[in-house]
């Protein structure tokens, strides 16, 4: 299918810096009907460029859509392009000032909040139904996740560990938790049809066509 003509409608050719080949297209299409946008990744202070780079590029390649970071100085959180490969240009990036604004809204549209623990009450990552609405957040790299979060969190879930060390990596652990929420998700068929509204589909579609020369991430920063 020739996708170019329907392009020219909804994106007048001076806002694309650069025309996309019809495979280009295609591929752009493809994946941004596979996207996920009821499946969010919450990373809360995160202070190493490498793990919020990392987390970036496996949100992307398991159709995460939003990803939300909790920073009161978001000036600060720079991806490294060595190891995102660019990934975060192709999510929607959300900052909120404290935990406790970023998890409410949440709750406020329904959706449900897991919170990686290493302490208290937690439950295996894998009991819990990641089809449902979902927010994951994830601590910072050194305390882990805070109280307030666990406080607001409908799960506390944990990674069975059997080692000395009782932690993993940020990066991996998000890698871990969301290819579980891939592996639910692909079984019960989200990834078959397009699961964005009508009028949120356009917008990003729009938003992907724009500067692919410049190649500049997409975000909102408050």
């Amino acid at each position: 299918m020739n996708l170019l003509p329907f392009i020219a409608i909804i994106l007048p050719l001076c806002y694309i810096s650069v025309m996309p080949t019809e495979k280009r297209l295609n591929k752009i299409v493809s994946v941004l009907s596979r996207r996920q946008p009821d499946l969010r990744v919450v990373l809360e202070d995160v202070t190493i460029a490498h793990n919020a780079s990392a987390v970036a590029r496996t949100c992307e390649a398991v159709g995460v859509l939003n990803l939300h970071l909790i920073s009161r100085e978001p000036e600060k959180v720079v991806f490294n392009e060595a190891i995102s490969t660019r990934a975060e240009k192709w999510l929607n990036l959300i900052f909120h000032n404290t935990t406790e604004e970023c998890l409410s809204s949440f709750k406020e549209k329904g959706y449900r909040i897991a919170v990686t623990s290493l302490s208290g009450k937690t439950i295996p990552y894998t009991e819990i139904d990641y089809c449902q609405p979902m927010a994951i957040v994830f601590g910072n790299e050194s305390m882990g996740a805070s109280k307030q979060a666990v406080s607001l969190a409908d799960y506390a879930i944990q990674i069975p560990m059997v080692g000395m060390v009782q932690s993993l990596n940020l990066s991996v652990s998000v890698g871990i938790i969301l290819y579980e929420a891939f592996r639910q998700r692909r079984e019960r068929g989200f990834y078959s049809t397009c699961r964005l509204e009508s009028e949120e589909y356009d917008r990003f579609l729009k938003d992907w066509l724009r500067n692919l020369k410049s190649r500049q991430p997409f975000n909102q920063k408050k």
